[in-house]
């Protein structure tokens, strides 16, 4: 099963975003896990490259399940692992061969075109306290067509 990081660095109320070339999605900076790399190392170094910017105290703000299906066959499925930083060190890329990045206003995350479960992974993370455990699963299509939510939060 393929292993993902991402990092949604969180400033001066802004998000920064990579909008990819292919469908004009918006994501987190983010990527594959290298083997015998941790999820935290995974995180910033797929944030590093994608941004040439180094996280603030980055740390983990969800765990996911994805699934694609066609019908009731399962054809792809990967963990995702979601960090925030709030802040970053250095200057940033304005464009890389991944896509634009961009930083918007944390409201937009409710506009933005991007994968529905995207949405609501990066708006927990922007906006909630704890850590989010969910599983969204897509048609091939891309289209949602199920979710399910645990949170956690330390007392």
């Amino acid at each position: 099963m393929q292993r993902i990081a991402n990092l949604l660095a969180i400033q001066d109320g802004k998000v920064l975003l990579l909008q990819k070339p292919r469908r004009g999605w918006y994501v987190a900076p983010g990527g594959k896990m290298e083997s015998g790399e941790s999820i935290f190392e995974a995180a910033q170094r797929e944030f590093k490259e994608e941004t040439n910017l180094t996280p603030t105290n980055p740390h983990l703000k969800g765990v996911y399940t994805m699934i694609i299906k066609d019908g009731e066959k399962t054809v792809d499925e990967w963990m995702l692992y979601t960090f925030v930083a709030y802040g970053t060190e250095g200057e940033s890329f304005k464009e890389t061969r991944e896509g634009i990045l961009e930083w918007h206003p944390i409201e937009s995350l409710h506009q933005l075109p991007m994968a529905e479960g995207d949405r609501k992974n990066l708006l927990f993370s922007a906006l909630e306290k704890g850590i989010q455990y969910g599983t969204f699963t897509y048609t091939t299509d891309f289209e949602l067509i199920d979710e399910r939510f645990q949170t956690s939060i330390e007392t």
